[in-house]
Protein backbone atom coordinates (compact mmCIF):
# COMPACT_ATOMS: atom_id res chain seq x y z
CA UNK A 1 0.00 0.00 0.00
CA UNK A 2 1.26 3.59 -0.85
CA UNK A 3 2.47 5.28 2.30
CA UNK A 4 0.17 8.35 2.03
CA UNK A 5 -2.45 5.95 1.64
CA UNK A 6 -1.45 4.35 4.70
CA UNK A 7 -2.01 8.03 6.46
CA UNK A 8 -5.54 9.02 4.31
CA UNK A 9 -7.57 9.52 6.93
CA UNK A 10 -5.28 11.58 9.14
CA UNK A 11 -5.14 13.63 6.12
CA UNK A 12 -7.99 14.13 5.42
CA UNK A 13 -9.30 15.11 8.78
CA UNK A 14 -6.41 17.45 8.79
CA UNK A 15 -8.20 19.29 5.67
CA UNK A 16 -11.05 19.50 7.00
CA UNK A 17 -9.40 21.18 10.28
CA UNK A 18 -8.06 23.91 8.23
CA UNK A 19 -11.63 24.80 6.78
CA UNK A 20 -10.61 24.16 3.19
CA UNK A 21 -13.82 25.08 1.45
CA UNK A 22 -12.58 23.84 -2.39
CA UNK A 23 -14.33 20.97 -3.62
CA UNK A 24 -11.22 18.86 -3.47
CA UNK A 25 -11.92 14.86 -4.43
CA UNK A 26 -9.77 13.16 -1.46
CA UNK A 27 -8.73 10.25 -3.67
CA UNK A 28 -7.43 12.17 -6.27
CA UNK A 29 -5.37 15.09 -3.73
CA UNK A 30 -3.52 11.60 -2.06
CA UNK A 31 -2.98 10.00 -5.00
CA UNK A 32 -1.52 13.46 -6.28
CA UNK A 33 0.49 13.36 -2.63
CA UNK A 34 1.62 10.11 -2.93
CA UNK A 35 3.44 11.23 -6.35
CA UNK A 36 4.31 14.30 -5.55
CA UNK A 37 5.79 12.58 -2.07
CA UNK A 38 7.47 10.12 -4.37
CA UNK A 39 9.17 13.02 -6.94
CA UNK A 40 10.60 14.88 -3.53
CA UNK A 41 12.30 11.79 -2.49
CA UNK A 42 13.81 11.40 -6.14
CA UNK A 43 15.07 14.84 -6.40
CA UNK A 44 16.35 14.79 -2.76
CA UNK A 45 18.55 11.61 -3.75
CA UNK A 46 19.66 13.03 -6.63
CA UNK A 47 23.03 14.17 -4.86
CA UNK A 48 23.40 10.91 -2.74
CA UNK A 49 23.28 8.97 -6.35
CA UNK A 50 26.24 11.43 -7.63
CA UNK A 51 28.10 10.65 -4.10
CA UNK A 52 27.90 7.11 -4.69
CA UNK A 53 29.19 7.80 -7.94
CA UNK A 54 31.78 9.77 -7.45
CA UNK A 55 32.92 8.19 -4.26
CA UNK A 56 33.09 4.67 -5.56
CA UNK A 57 30.73 3.39 -3.22
CA UNK A 58 28.64 1.75 -5.98
CA UNK A 59 31.22 0.35 -7.41
CA UNK A 60 32.70 -1.51 -4.31
CA UNK A 61 29.05 -2.87 -3.53
CA UNK A 62 29.42 -4.52 -7.04
CA UNK A 63 32.72 -6.00 -6.59
CA UNK A 64 32.65 -6.67 -2.61
CA UNK A 65 28.86 -7.77 -2.22
CA UNK A 66 26.87 -7.47 1.05
CA UNK A 67 28.45 -4.80 3.44
CA UNK A 68 27.80 -3.32 6.35
CA UNK A 69 28.34 0.39 6.54
CA UNK A 70 31.51 0.14 8.59
CA UNK A 71 32.47 -2.35 6.01
CA UNK A 72 31.97 -0.08 3.05
CA UNK A 73 33.61 3.08 4.44
CA UNK A 74 37.01 1.32 4.97
CA UNK A 75 36.86 -0.21 1.35
CA UNK A 76 36.07 3.07 0.46
CA UNK A 77 38.31 5.29 2.62
CA UNK A 78 34.77 7.17 3.63
CA UNK A 79 33.23 7.33 7.55
CA UNK A 80 30.92 4.91 8.13
CA UNK A 81 28.57 7.50 9.85
CA UNK A 82 27.41 9.12 6.53
CA UNK A 83 27.57 5.65 4.98
CA UNK A 84 25.54 4.43 6.84
CA UNK A 85 22.83 7.18 6.33
CA UNK A 86 24.02 6.96 2.44
CA UNK A 87 22.97 3.40 2.60
CA UNK A 88 19.71 3.57 4.03
CA UNK A 89 18.53 6.63 1.50
CA UNK A 90 19.07 4.40 -1.20
CA UNK A 91 17.86 1.57 0.18
CA UNK A 92 14.72 3.32 0.83
CA UNK A 93 14.68 4.35 -2.57
CA UNK A 94 15.38 0.59 -4.13
CA UNK A 95 18.41 1.71 -5.46
CA UNK A 96 20.54 -0.94 -2.76
CA UNK A 97 18.95 -4.37 -1.27
CA UNK A 98 19.35 -4.31 2.98
CA UNK A 99 18.97 -7.75 4.64
CA UNK A 100 17.82 -6.64 8.54
CA UNK A 101 18.96 -10.09 9.87
CA UNK A 102 22.75 -9.61 8.68
CA UNK A 103 22.11 -5.74 9.00
CA UNK A 104 24.04 -5.70 5.38
CA UNK A 105 23.57 -3.83 2.41
CA UNK A 106 24.23 -5.02 -1.25
CA UNK A 107 23.46 -4.03 -4.82
CA UNK A 108 22.07 -6.29 -6.74
CA UNK A 109 23.22 -7.31 -9.86
CA UNK A 110 20.61 -4.79 -11.79
CA UNK A 111 21.67 -2.19 -10.41
CA UNK A 112 25.30 -2.58 -10.45
CA UNK A 113 24.92 -2.93 -14.28
CA UNK A 114 23.14 0.58 -14.08
CA UNK A 115 25.17 2.22 -11.10
CA UNK A 116 28.58 0.84 -11.38
CA UNK A 117 29.23 0.04 -14.72
CA UNK A 118 30.90 3.02 -16.42
CA UNK A 119 30.57 0.92 -20.28
CA UNK A 120 27.20 -0.11 -19.27
CA UNK A 121 24.26 1.06 -22.16
CA UNK A 122 22.11 1.99 -19.38
CA UNK A 123 24.58 3.63 -16.93
CA UNK A 124 22.61 6.49 -15.05
CA UNK A 125 24.54 8.32 -12.79
CA UNK A 126 26.13 10.51 -15.99
CA UNK A 127 22.19 12.02 -16.18
CA UNK A 128 22.37 12.68 -12.43
CA UNK A 129 25.17 14.78 -12.63
CA UNK A 130 24.06 16.26 -16.02
CA UNK A 131 20.74 17.23 -14.45
CA UNK A 132 22.29 18.60 -11.10
CA UNK A 133 23.47 21.35 -13.72
CA UNK A 134 20.03 22.70 -13.97
CA UNK A 135 19.91 23.49 -10.09
CA UNK A 136 23.02 25.98 -10.69
CA UNK A 137 21.63 27.29 -12.99
CA UNK A 138 18.07 28.26 -11.07
CA UNK A 139 19.17 32.35 -11.14
CA UNK A 140 19.75 32.29 -14.60
CA UNK A 141 16.99 30.47 -15.20
CA UNK A 142 14.56 32.87 -12.91
CA UNK A 143 15.57 35.97 -14.56
CA UNK A 144 15.76 34.22 -18.17
CA UNK A 145 11.88 33.37 -17.90
CA UNK A 146 11.16 37.57 -17.38
CA UNK A 147 13.27 38.59 -19.79
CA UNK A 148 13.12 36.10 -22.60
CA UNK A 149 17.28 35.64 -22.68
CA UNK A 150 18.85 32.64 -23.13
CA UNK A 151 22.16 30.85 -21.20
CA UNK A 152 24.66 29.42 -23.86
CA UNK A 153 26.03 26.12 -23.52
CA UNK A 154 29.27 27.41 -22.50
CA UNK A 155 27.52 29.43 -19.74
CA UNK A 156 26.13 26.72 -17.83
CA UNK A 157 27.28 24.77 -15.15
CA UNK A 158 29.93 22.69 -15.59
CA UNK A 159 28.99 19.39 -14.28
CA UNK A 160 26.63 19.29 -17.60
CA UNK A 161 29.66 18.98 -19.55
CA UNK A 162 31.02 15.77 -18.43
CA UNK A 163 27.33 14.36 -16.75
CA UNK A 164 25.76 14.91 -20.41
CA UNK A 165 28.93 12.97 -22.11
CA UNK A 166 28.37 10.06 -19.54
CA UNK A 167 24.97 9.75 -19.58
CA UNK A 168 24.77 9.91 -23.80
CA UNK A 169 27.38 7.70 -24.29
CA UNK A 170 25.95 4.69 -22.21
CA UNK A 171 23.16 5.13 -25.24
CA UNK A 172 25.92 4.96 -27.85
CA UNK A 173 26.94 2.20 -26.03
CA UNK A 174 23.82 -0.02 -26.48
CA UNK A 175 22.70 1.48 -30.03
CA UNK A 176 25.36 3.29 -32.27
CA UNK A 177 26.58 0.35 -33.73
CA UNK A 178 24.22 -2.48 -32.59
CA UNK A 179 21.29 -1.15 -34.84
CA UNK A 180 21.60 2.93 -35.80
CA UNK A 181 24.16 2.93 -38.27
CA UNK A 182 23.41 -0.67 -39.70
CA UNK A 183 19.66 0.97 -39.98
CA UNK A 184 21.61 3.85 -42.44
CA UNK A 185 21.55 2.59 -46.23
CA UNK A 186 24.81 1.88 -47.08
CA UNK A 187 26.40 3.71 -44.69
CA UNK A 188 28.29 1.18 -42.45
CA UNK A 189 29.57 -0.64 -45.45
CA UNK A 190 31.62 2.87 -46.63
CA UNK A 191 32.31 3.03 -42.70
CA UNK A 192 34.11 -0.11 -42.89
CA UNK A 193 36.34 0.89 -46.72
CA UNK A 194 36.98 3.69 -45.89
CA UNK A 195 34.83 6.63 -45.22
CA UNK A 196 35.45 10.57 -44.21
CA UNK A 197 32.99 11.54 -41.34
CA UNK A 198 32.25 14.37 -39.57
CA UNK A 199 30.61 14.47 -36.05
CA UNK A 200 29.22 17.88 -35.47
CA UNK A 201 28.21 19.08 -31.75
CA UNK A 202 30.92 16.12 -30.90
CA UNK A 203 30.98 17.66 -27.01
CA UNK A 204 33.58 15.33 -25.37
CA UNK A 205 34.00 12.90 -28.53
CA UNK A 206 32.44 10.06 -27.19
CA UNK A 207 30.78 9.36 -30.39
CA UNK A 208 33.46 9.42 -32.22
CA UNK A 209 35.99 7.77 -30.46
CA UNK A 210 33.10 4.86 -30.29
CA UNK A 211 32.71 4.95 -34.27
CA UNK A 212 37.17 5.75 -34.81
CA UNK A 213 37.27 2.50 -33.20
CA UNK A 214 35.16 0.39 -34.78
CA UNK A 215 35.90 1.29 -38.72
CA UNK A 216 39.68 1.85 -38.42
CA UNK A 217 40.08 2.46 -42.08
CA UNK A 218 37.53 5.51 -41.92
CA UNK A 219 39.21 8.87 -40.72
CA UNK A 220 36.72 11.18 -38.37
CA UNK A 221 36.72 15.46 -37.46
CA UNK A 222 34.68 15.82 -34.66
CA UNK A 223 33.43 19.64 -34.28
CA UNK A 224 32.26 21.66 -31.47
CA UNK A 225 31.65 25.56 -30.62
CA UNK A 226 33.02 24.87 -27.18
CA UNK A 227 36.33 24.92 -26.80
CA UNK A 228 36.86 23.12 -23.03
CA UNK A 229 34.73 20.37 -24.71
CA UNK A 230 37.25 20.32 -27.81
CA UNK A 231 40.22 19.97 -25.65
CA UNK A 232 39.15 17.19 -23.47
CA UNK A 233 37.81 15.55 -26.45
CA UNK A 234 41.81 15.01 -27.79
CA UNK A 235 42.75 14.09 -24.53
CA UNK A 236 40.28 10.79 -24.61
CA UNK A 237 40.77 10.09 -27.89
CA UNK A 238 44.42 9.72 -27.55
CA UNK A 239 43.93 7.78 -24.49
CA UNK A 240 41.54 5.47 -26.67
CA UNK A 241 44.31 4.93 -29.13
CA UNK A 242 42.00 6.61 -31.91
CA UNK A 243 44.19 10.31 -32.08
CA UNK A 244 45.84 9.40 -35.20
CA UNK A 245 42.05 8.52 -36.80
CA UNK A 246 40.68 11.62 -35.48
CA UNK A 247 41.18 14.99 -35.13
CA UNK A 248 39.07 17.49 -32.73
CA UNK A 249 38.41 21.31 -34.36
CA UNK A 250 36.26 24.40 -32.57
CA UNK A 251 33.97 25.28 -35.09
CA UNK A 252 29.98 26.05 -35.26
CA UNK A 253 27.31 23.75 -37.10
CA UNK A 254 26.63 26.45 -39.45
CA UNK A 255 30.44 27.12 -40.29
CA UNK A 256 32.43 23.82 -39.71
CA UNK A 257 35.45 23.18 -42.51
CA UNK A 258 35.07 20.77 -45.50
CA UNK A 259 33.30 19.43 -47.95
CA UNK A 260 33.11 15.90 -49.72
CA UNK A 261 31.70 14.00 -46.77
CA UNK A 262 30.18 10.46 -46.65
CA UNK A 263 28.76 10.84 -43.17
CA UNK A 264 27.77 13.42 -41.32
CA UNK A 265 25.95 12.78 -37.65
CA UNK A 266 24.31 15.29 -35.32
CA UNK A 267 23.73 13.61 -31.92
CA UNK A 268 21.17 15.38 -29.60
CA UNK A 269 22.43 18.81 -30.76
CA UNK A 270 20.31 19.50 -33.54
CA UNK A 271 17.56 20.98 -31.53
CA UNK A 272 19.50 23.11 -29.20
CA UNK A 273 21.01 25.11 -32.39
CA UNK A 274 19.81 28.47 -32.98
CA UNK A 275 19.18 27.99 -36.64
CA UNK A 276 18.58 24.52 -37.64
CA UNK A 277 17.59 25.64 -41.11
CA UNK A 278 20.63 27.06 -41.96
CA UNK A 279 22.85 24.20 -39.81
CA UNK A 280 21.02 21.84 -42.86
CA UNK A 281 22.16 24.22 -45.62
CA UNK A 282 25.35 23.80 -44.49
CA UNK A 283 25.48 20.00 -43.90
CA UNK A 284 23.93 19.77 -47.45
CA UNK A 285 26.88 21.57 -48.59
CA UNK A 286 29.36 19.85 -46.71
CA UNK A 287 28.53 16.49 -48.27
CA UNK A 288 29.20 14.27 -51.23
CA UNK A 289 26.31 13.76 -53.66
CA UNK A 290 25.67 10.19 -52.27
CA UNK A 291 26.64 11.26 -48.88
CA UNK A 292 24.37 10.71 -45.44
CA UNK A 293 23.21 13.14 -42.44
CA UNK A 294 21.98 10.85 -39.53
CA UNK A 295 20.17 13.29 -36.63
CA UNK A 296 19.79 11.69 -33.38
CA UNK A 297 17.46 13.34 -32.07
CA UNK A 298 15.26 12.92 -28.15
CA UNK A 299 12.13 10.40 -28.97
CA UNK A 300 9.05 12.73 -29.37
CA UNK A 301 5.70 12.55 -30.93
CA UNK A 302 4.37 15.73 -32.97
CA UNK A 303 1.80 16.83 -30.68
CA UNK A 304 2.62 17.62 -26.88
CA UNK A 305 -0.31 14.88 -25.51
CA UNK A 306 2.13 12.18 -27.14
CA UNK A 307 4.72 13.75 -25.28
CA UNK A 308 3.16 13.50 -21.37
CA UNK A 309 5.14 10.57 -20.43
CA UNK A 310 8.35 9.94 -18.00
CA UNK A 311 10.82 10.18 -20.75
CA UNK A 312 9.25 13.16 -21.99
CA UNK A 313 8.96 14.83 -18.80
CA UNK A 314 12.70 14.44 -18.75
CA UNK A 315 13.00 15.70 -21.95
CA UNK A 316 10.87 18.89 -21.51
CA UNK A 317 12.91 19.35 -18.10
CA UNK A 318 16.08 19.81 -19.82
CA UNK A 319 14.56 21.55 -22.91
CA UNK A 320 13.39 24.17 -20.09
CA UNK A 321 16.95 24.78 -18.51
CA UNK A 322 19.25 23.69 -21.09
CA UNK A 323 18.17 23.42 -24.92
CA UNK A 324 15.79 26.13 -25.14
CA UNK A 325 18.29 28.61 -23.19
CA UNK A 326 20.85 27.32 -25.56
CA UNK A 327 19.24 28.18 -28.78
CA UNK A 328 17.74 31.68 -27.31
CA UNK A 329 21.16 32.76 -26.83
CA UNK A 330 22.33 32.59 -30.27
CA UNK A 331 18.96 34.30 -31.29
CA UNK A 332 17.18 30.93 -32.23
CA UNK A 333 14.11 29.53 -32.73
CA UNK A 334 14.15 27.31 -29.81
CA UNK A 335 12.19 24.16 -31.47
CA UNK A 336 13.23 22.17 -28.04
CA UNK A 337 14.23 18.84 -27.43
CA UNK A 338 10.43 17.47 -27.94
CA UNK A 339 10.29 19.26 -31.53
CA UNK A 340 8.82 15.95 -32.91
CA UNK A 341 9.69 14.45 -36.59
CA UNK A 342 7.32 16.26 -38.83
CA UNK A 343 9.22 19.95 -37.21
CA UNK A 344 12.64 18.53 -37.72
CA UNK A 345 11.53 17.27 -41.55
CA UNK A 346 10.93 20.26 -42.74
CA UNK A 347 14.03 22.10 -41.43
CA UNK A 348 15.59 19.86 -42.74
CA UNK A 349 13.90 19.81 -46.20
CA UNK A 350 14.88 23.80 -46.11
CA UNK A 351 18.63 22.42 -46.66
CA UNK A 352 17.83 21.29 -50.02
CA UNK A 353 17.34 17.49 -48.48
CA UNK A 354 15.40 15.76 -50.56
CA UNK A 355 15.49 11.80 -48.98
CA UNK A 356 14.02 12.32 -45.02
CA UNK A 357 13.23 8.64 -43.30
CA UNK A 358 13.52 7.47 -39.58
CA UNK A 359 15.91 4.73 -39.65
CA UNK A 360 15.29 3.49 -36.12
CA UNK A 361 13.87 4.34 -32.65
CA UNK A 362 14.50 3.41 -29.38
CA UNK A 363 12.03 4.32 -26.16
CA UNK A 364 14.88 7.48 -26.06
CA UNK A 365 15.80 9.05 -29.54
CA UNK A 366 14.78 9.18 -33.21
CA UNK A 367 17.14 8.41 -35.78
CA UNK A 368 17.12 10.20 -38.84
CA UNK A 369 18.49 10.17 -41.89
CA UNK A 370 18.59 12.33 -44.53
CA UNK A 371 20.29 12.34 -48.00
CA UNK A 372 20.16 14.58 -50.72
Amino acid sequence: MDFIACHKNRWSDNIRKEGVSMDIDQDKLMAFMNKAVGDLGAAASAALVMLGDKLGLYKALAAGGAMTPAELAKKTGTVERYVREWLNNQAAGGYVAYDPKTKKYALPPEQAFALSDENSPVFLPGGFQAMSSMIHSLPKMIENFKTGKGLDWGEQHESLFEGTERFFRANYIGNLLASWIPALDGVEAKLKAGAKVADVGCGLGASTILMAKAFPKSQFVGFDFHKPSIEKAKERAKAAGVGDRISFEIAKATDYPGKDFDFVCFFDCLHDMGDPAAVSRHVFQSLKKDGTWMIVEPFAGDAVEENLTPPGRIFYAASTCICVPASLSQNGIAIGAQAGEAKLKGLVQEGGFTRFRRATETPFNLVLEARP
